[in-house]
């Protein structure tokens, strides 16, 4: 395994195992299956970068059944999401704060010089490996655009 962060989770899945915290150990298994999933579909080892992007995955997509449930009225399975999003966001890095993220930005557009939103992918693509598990993709790509714009 050459992944660090999955070490630590199977260290965690082990920890929770002993605990008997059995809501914390399905989500961590979850977490695992995922990762196995992805192994063994495209036949490689994740490292720690991939594994970040699929933790980060599994928050969003938490976060927006979360919001689904609220909507509907289903309060108890808004909040079993929002404990799943809790235990992933474990494993992943500090968020960034808008500061922070502000300065990425202005770093990544001089880098380039970029200018107009025909320099907007290229903006992304330095942005997003530093970005990944720390901030909310979608709202920086909104940031850039608006910088740009």
């Amino acid at each position: 395994m050459s992944s660090a962060i999955q070490s630590k989770i199977k260290d965690e899945m082990k920890l929770a195992m002993r605990a008997k915290d059995k809501l914390r150990l399905g989500t961590i298994r979850l977490m695992q299956s995922e990762f196995k999933r992805i192994e063994v579909d495209e036949r490689i080892e994740l490292d720690d970068a991939r594994v970040l992007a699929v933790l980060d995955k599994m928050v969003k997509q938490r976060r927006d059944s979360a919001k689904q449930y609220t909507d509907a009225n289903r309060p108890e399975l808004a909040e079993q999401e929002n404990f799943e999003i809790g235990v992933i966001s474990e494993f992943l890095p500090q968020p960034l704060s808008d500061d922070e993220i502000a300065s990425l930005i202005d770093d990544a557009i001089s880098q380039i010089s970029a200018s107009g939103m025909q320099a907007m992918g290229q903006v992304m693509g330095i942005l997003k490996p530093k970005l990944q598990g720390r901030a909310d993709i979608g709202k920086v790509s909104g940031l850039v655009k608006a910088k740009l714009a």
